[in-house]
């Protein structure tokens, strides 16, 4: 682990950072494989939640099916637009290239669970409830491949725990800097707290809990960490020149509040 969290090691020894290797004539790369361990992980937390909830374990699988290819397909659109600018002058690297966006992903996973529990007449909120805890694990799982690739950093530092980038790597700009934050370390550490929290919340109250309450926790939670690391970001997609990821993290939050809140309400008047 000194590799990882030591900056001067890293500098010394520029050869011992990869992002591939190969096995025999097969080539891998870390950021699919660490995206892949992260599928993996949330599909087996879905299959134990599901199992504990006495779903049928063939719908875990099913969904999956459907959902990780759109939320693949959502978080390379998200990328895309992100870097919209690049890639209108590179149109041929669109279809192939590197790049994901985690807020595609959820939307386009959302979307593949919504499209599968229509067919299926299941409820929705429910399925969603039994994947986002597994969600956020896959996320500060995946968040790793962007340490081999070189990526998602911050503004340069001297603190200790500060990632050596190398020149090819480095923003306009800040070639003459050679250490930034980890921000791809400070995301994973968020979510793997967040998986705690909400691996805790859904044991705690099981059965207290409203269908969706736990998926409208885990959009709070993560807004509030995407809204602060969006601000350590040197290069962002922004909208009126506020960085567009912070606007969709108070959107986010706050409605995903809302309807908490007036849930709770009408439950409360009901009763009344």
């Amino acid at each position: 682990m000194l590799l990882l969290f030591d900056g001067n090691t890293i500098l010394q020894n520029q050869m011992l950072i990869s992002s591939s290797f190969n096995i025999g004539p097969l080539t891998l790369h870390y950021y699919g494989l660490f995206i892949a361990l992260g599928i993996v992980s949330a599909i087996t937390y879905a299959f134990f939640e599901a199992r504990r909830r006495g779903e049928d374990l063939d719908h875990v699988i099913n969904i999956a099916l459907v959902a990780v290819p759109l939320g693949i397909i959502g978080a390379r659109l998200y990328h895309v637009i992100d870097l919209w600018s690049y890639y209108s002058q590179n149109p041929a690297e669109i279809f192939g290239g590197k790049g994901l966006g985690i807020f595609g992903a959820v939307i386009g996973g959302a979307i593949g669970v919504l499209i599968y529990c229509a067919w299926k007449k299941l409820p929705p909120l429910r399925w969603m409830d039994i994947a986002v805890p597994g969600l956020i694990l896959a996320q500060a799982i995946g968040r790793w491949g962007n340490f081999f690739n070189q990526e998602l950093y911050g503004y340069p530092t001297d603190l200790p725990w500060g990632i050596y980038i190398e020149p090819s790597n480095r923003l306009p700009g800040f070639e003459g800097y050679t250490h930034f934050h980890p921000l791809f370390l400070y995301e994973s550490l968020w979510n793997f707290i967040g998986f705690g929290i909400l691996f805790y919340i859904n044991r705690k109250y099981t059965g207290k809990l409203l269908d969706g309450e736990l998926t409208l926790g885990y959009i709070m939670y993560y807004a509030v960490g995407r809204f602060i690391l969006e601000g350590m970001k040197i290069d962002v997609w922004t909208i009126a020149g506020f960085p567009t990821a912070r606007w969709i993290s108070i959107v986010a939050f706050i409605a995903a509040l809302a309807i908490i809140i007036y849930r709770r309400l009408k439950i409360r008047r009901s009763a009344a």
